[in-house]
């Protein structure tokens, strides 16, 4: 059995964007491991004028390798589609346009496992290499490695509330597959504070004079509140502050963590306005037939099969009161958690944890001992802070993995690029 360089395990934007920094480097041999049967990048909420809420310089590689093959503008070039886009005035690409970017992007690299559902991972001590075991249509493959690249991403996540309710809920990951039979409901609520929550709504409420739903939105925040995308906040999407963030004290990461997900989970301004626009509109001949609930959390849920309706047991929480709403649609656009894969735990005891039992991951993006044999994608806001999910730093940090596995530095990174400075300046009193 051959003996790869590294195993990439997850497809996701940030393990392609490493299948295509790599693939012009002849000193590395990876292959890159998938579950699913292709590239998929969240299908449920590909909706047609949804866009990215980053630039198209944000892509699987221009910020690492701007003359890349691999670049979004070289898909839209190859698929004739380059000068559209430019006259169409606008740094975001659709959702359904990255998509088709991130599938073109894997046509092209030969070294893709996909339909591999990784298993088990151990470690060799006599050689010092991860074998990774992964389940196949046609039985059981073994590959085996130096180092290892984790990027299975965050799976969907389900209040509490809702865990094992029956019925048609459904999380916003798969929202385009039943939304034909969403609205066919007499009433859909919509839970949850993000983008992902604001498209869904701002879709349902398009056709709310079509089919006659009532329409509920309701987020526990105490508002609907805008991505923060300043250009002196966007600063904090760079090598200075994953520097100052990763240097601060465990404790102070995690209360910042709380903290900052407002500047990356708020919802794009223009959607906001687009929403509120379109209310507007409808309300013209008279009251939408919409509520829309802030800092209201979800306490309980039930679900009556009879009535094919759920129960819904909430709270205002600035007043304190409780109150219960009925519906018969659900749609939880509660957003992602990352779990740490069971095939993890044979070589749990060669990894780093913190004192929260989660990795604790080296600013060069390892978690194991060593500082060089397992790095991690994405799952690391404790660690690297607002960087972690960034679509625009994916390169920078795949520059970085790429360093610690040739030995040396490929790709130029960046080691300050920002006008304001994060800590107290060096040698002033």
């Amino acid at each position: 059995m051959s003996t790869h360089d590294f195993i990439a395990i997850g497809l996701g934007p940030y393990n392609l964007g490493l299948a295509c920094l790599t693939a012009p480097i002849p000193e590395l041999d990876g292959v890159f491991l998938e579950s699913r049967p292709g590239v998929d990048w969240h299908p449920g909420m590909l909706l047609e004028s949804a866009r990215l809420q980053t630039p198209f310089m944000a892509d699987l590689v221009s910020l690492a390798d701007p003359t890349s093959p691999f670049s979004f503008l070289n898909y839209l070039k190859e698929i004739g589609r380059l000068y559209p886009f430019y006259i169409r005035e606008s740094f975001y690409p659709l959702r359904s346009e990255y998509d088709g970017y991130c599938r073109w992007a894997a046509a092209k690299l030969p070294n893709l496992r996909f339909g591999h559902r990784v298993t088990t991972v151990e470690y060799d001590e006599a050689d010092g290499c991860y074998t990774v075991r992964a389940e196949t249509s046609d039985g059981t493959s073994t590959y085996r490695a130096r180092h290892l690249v984790l990027g299975t991403g965050t799976p969907p996540y389900v209040p509490e509330a809702c865990a094992g309710l029956g019925g048609g809920l459904i999380h916003n990951s798969r929202y385009l597959e039943h939304r034909d039979a969403l609205r066919l409901k007499r009433s859909i609520t919509v839970l949850g504070s993000g983008q992902s929550a604001a498209e869904i709504y701002h879709d349902l409420l398009g056709d709310i004079d079509t089919y006659g739903y009532r329409l509920n939105w309701i987020t526990r925040s105490p508002r609907f509140f805008p991505l923060e995308y300043t250009k002196l906040t966007l600063e904090m999407t760079s090598p200075d502050y994953v520097d100052y963030f990763h240097a601060l004290p465990e404790s102070t990461r995690y209360r910042l963590e709380t903290e900052q997900k407002g500047l990356f989970k708020g919802i794009s301004a223009d959607l906001v306005d687009a929403i509120f626009d379109l209310l507007y509109e409808r309300s013209v001949p008279g009251p939408v037939n919409t509520r829309l609930l802030t800092n209201t959390e979800l306490v309980t849920a039930e679900y009556d099969e009879a009535s094919d309706a759920y129960t819904l047991g909430l709270r205002q929480v600035e007043q304190e009161r409780d109150f219960t709403l009925r519906t018969e649609g659900l749609v939880l656009a509660t957003g992602y958690r990352y779990r740490t894969p069971a095939f993890l735990e044979p070589v749990r005891d060669r990894i780093r944890w913190d004192a929260h039992g989660r990795f604790d991951v080296a600013r060069n993006y390892s978690i194991d001992h060593t500082g060089r044999g397992i790095f991690l994608q994405n799952a690391g806001t404790h660690t690297h802070s607002i960087t972690s999910p960034d679509l625009g730093m994916g390169p920078y940090r795949n520059s970085w993995i790429i360093r610690e596995l040739l030995g040396r530095e490929h790709y130029p990174i960046e080691k300050s690029i920002t006008f304001q400075e994060f800590g107290a300046p060096a040698g002033v009193s």
